[in-house]
């Protein structure tokens, strides 16, 4: 009995329909069956079918003898699934790679849910793809699995029934099936969710929802748009049978009076003679389904109002007048924000005509974050090394407590901050400055960076849709060429640069400054850290630092981190940094601690006794330390396909590589992170990518770019001759870990190089 059935009804759609079979057969996860159900299809699709059967075993063909439409022909696959759940599959849309993979561990994670609802993007015939909307309902954080009652806006996201994978037994107990007709999926997903005993939501684009150019059948004008009626008149009945569910009738009302309007509204869908029609129709389902007393929202009630009294050209006459309001009140909100930024920008224009000042330095970091990273390093460095230079950190003012005294704050679209774009000599950001940002002869632009590329920036990102989300690459290119001094920490890192930052800068290869700080510290440093951070005496600190997933809107871990430190024992504690700009997990407990907002990542790195990570840059910089790293590449399928890398790092890795959180449990149990075969390989990969962070920096920067002393630089110190302090837990006994730790499952750890 496989994992899952994959139901794809198909009519009409032979242009589409051998990528849809192909995005379900290639699928990292294979415990699949997939039933393809040709609805007596007139053009290629049963052919197509047949070829995918005849070639795999998982395929199931099933003709039709006559065309019975989308619900009942998903009906018909369903009869013929054995799978523990069903997935359903438009033929003209595709599921991501990994989709099944992530389905399967989010299922597992739940406690086999009775349905899961994941995740979607529409993608344009353009070529654009926009991912959903009410993405932020999908969030994986708080309990889990849930009922509906716990979190009711689960009901906003689209009522379709492939994003959700249901288990077939609990959808044979309930008797669910689709219906005849347009908008079949209204009587299947309501009940589908209100009677569902456990739900649980994943937060990842699963399907690519194919927005074709034409030939949607919803977007046709056809009087089957009347059908939304009866689908309506399918769900109250449904509730009408099971009393214990009648406390969603108010909400299924609202939901039904906006459907219905936005069906008369929606050009194109309805023929204009039956427009009067459609609306009487909807006043007498108004009043036949009304729960009185239910509460309606002031943005909706003058469209419940038009329903109920069914005014065809009251309707329409309301309609425009509200239209017309609501864009008046926009514009006159977007002339005073013109007028505003008009003004500042004349001012800007003034201050560009006066004289520069060559003792003037500004810095910013991350779009106005607070002080740190490379131009944080830089700016302490230009204090200490150039004293004669006065300077000055933009930042939103929730950030102005992280700026050192001495340092004048400006806060972001001020006129004291076009002021100083304007007049300062040194312009230093690990970002882009704001693009209206004119480049004076005689600016000097420090463009630190904030990393070492593993995952793919710039240019490279022109066919990742998916992470570039609709960067302007031409506005790039015009950023890049006002760039006079780019920093890189080693060659793998300025070849990249130079290739897809293309411009006329210098790059310098004198290392990060930020990386200063973890040759720099003192055990004594370490040990008011940890004490900071609330890390007892003798226990063993991991940091973990997933990167952000492009396919993905909020933070996500799939590690069940308090399994992990229960096999781990009480000598183990987590920190979870979660990547820039996103929430950090919930509060679990002494052991596990959210330092997503802590100011200094050098810090927590310094604090650290070892670092698990997936593609973050930030193993390059923790590298620098010479302390254990363990990668933990559980999707590495989805993320190459919607980021992609730069170099395989299974083949060229820090430490060990595992796949599965039995496999980190036992790479720690075992004591292998910080074994020979661990050593060896954060050797080489310190060799690679770690030749020029030896601390001092920073001062290189400085001399060179300020000072203009080129010659004399404090020479870089090789590697052998670094003494970075060493973590907490080598202090700890050197035998293995394992006899406060059990690992569980067989499966080994991935020694890959």
């Amino acid at each position: 009995m496989p994992r899952f059935s994959v139901i794809v009804p198909a009519y009409k759609v032979q242009a589409y329909l051998h990528e849809c079979l192909q995005s379900v057969l290639s699928q990292s996860y294979a415990d699949l069956e997939l039933i393809a159900v040709d609805d007596c299809s007139p053009d290629a699709c049963g052919a197509i079918i047949d070829e995918f059967a005849a070639r795999d075993p998982r395929v199931r063909a099933l003709h039709l003898p006559e065309n019975r439409g989308l619900g009942p022909a998903r009906n018909a696959g369903m009869e013929q699934a054995t799978g523990d759940y069903l997935v359903f599959l438009d033929s003209d849309d595709t599921l991501t790679p990994g989709a099944l993979d992530a389905i399967a561990d989010r299922l597992k994670a739940t406690g086999e849910p009775d349905v899961l609802v994941y995740d979607y993007a529409r993608t344009f015939w353009t070529g654009e793809a926009v991912r959903n909307r009410f993405a932020g309902r999908l969030t994986e954080e708080g309990p889990a699995p849930f009922r509906l009652a716990d979190r009711p806006d689960l009901l906003r996201v689209l009522m379709v029934a492939w994003n959700k994978a249901c288990r077939r037994d609990f959808v044979e107990r309930e008797g669910l099936r689709f219906p005849p007709g347009y908008y079949e999926d209204t009587p299947w997903t309501y009940p589908v969710l209100m009677a569902a005993g456990s739900l649980a939501t994943l937060d990842r684009v699963c399907v690519h929802y194919r927005q074709r150019r034409q030939g949607n059948i919803l977007g046709t004008t056809s009087r089957r748009h009347f059908d939304v009626f009866e689908q309506y008149d399918r769900v109250f009945a449904f509730l009408d049978g099971r009393p214990e569910l009648a406390c969603w009738k108010p909400l299924l009302f609202r939901r039904m009076v906006d459907h219905f309007s936005t069906v008369f509204t929606r050009p194109g869908r309805l023929p204009r003679a039956a427009r009067a029609e459609f609306l009487r129709r909807a006043r007498a389902q108004y009043r036949r389904h009304r729960v009185p007393g239910t509460p309606v929202s002031p943005r909706t009630r003058l469209r419940h109002g038009l329903v109920r009294l069914g005014l065809h050209r009251t309707y329409r006459v309301l309609q425009r007048a509200t239209s017309l309001y609501r864009r008046t009140r926009r514009l006159a909100g977007l002339l005073l924000k013109v007028l505003r930024a008009g003004t500042l920008q004349l001012h800007y224009r003034v201050q560009l005509r006066l004289p520069l000042r060559a003792d003037r330095a500004v810095f910013a970091a991350y779009w106005g974050r607070g002080h740190g990273c490379n131009p944080g390093a830089l700016e302490t460095a230009f204090r200490a090394h150039a004293p004669h230079i006065r300077t000055a950190w933009i930042a939103r003012p929730e950030h102005h407590d992280t700026i050192p005294p001495g340092t004048r704050r400006l806060t972001p679209g001020t006129a004291a901050y076009w002021t100083a774009l304007a007049r300062s000599k040194y312009l230093v950001n690990n970002v882009n400055f704001d693009r209206r940002l004119v480049k004076r002869r005689g600016q000097v632009f420090v463009q630190t960076q904030h990393g070492t590329p593993l995952k793919r920036m710039g240019l490279d990102l022109q066919d990742r849709p998916a992470a570039a989300r609709g960067m302007d690459f031409a506005e790039l290119l015009r950023s890049v060429d006002k760039w006079d001094y780019v920093l890189s920490a080693n060659r793998h890192t300025t070849l990249t640069w130079e290739r897809v930052y293309p411009g006329g800068y210098t790059t310098l290869d004198y290392g990060y400054p930020r990386n200063d700080v973890l040759q720099r510290a003192s055990a004594a440093d370490t040990a008011l850290l940890r004490a900071s951070l609330g890390i007892p005496e003798g226990t063993v600190a991991i940091l973990y630092a997933p990167t952000h997933r492009d396919y993905r809107t909020t933070r996500h871990t799939s590690l069940d981190l308090e399994r992990v430190l229960r096999r781990l024992g009480p000598r183990f504690m987590i920190l979870v940094r979660s990547h820039q700009g996103q929430a950090g997990p919930p509060a679990r407990g002494a052991r596990i601690v959210d330092v997503t907002g802590h100011p200094s990542v050098e810090s927590l790195c310094l604090a650290a006794d070892a670092l698990v990570t997936d593609y973050s840059s930030i193993m390059f910089d923790y590298a620098n330390l010479d302390r254990p790293i363990v990668i933990h590449d559980a999707d590495r399928e989805a993320y190459e396909a919607t980021r992609g890398t730069y170099f395989d790092l299974r083949a060229f890795p820090p430490g060990p590589v595992v796949r599965t959180e039995d496999e980190l449990i036992t790479a720690f149990a075992s004591g292998h992170w910080r074994g020979a075969r661990s050593e060896r390989l954060r050797t080489a990969f310190r060799e690679r990518f770690c030749p020029y962070d030896d601390g001092n920096a920073a001062e290189r920067v400085v001399r060179h770019v300020v000072l203009g002393q080129t010659p004399g630089l404090p020479a870089v110190v090789p590697l052998d001759r670094r003494r970075p302090v060493p973590s907490a837990a080598e202090a700890l006994t050197s035998s293995p870990l394992a006899t406060t730790a059990q690992p569980s499952g067989p499966s080994p750890v991935t020694d890959s190089h």
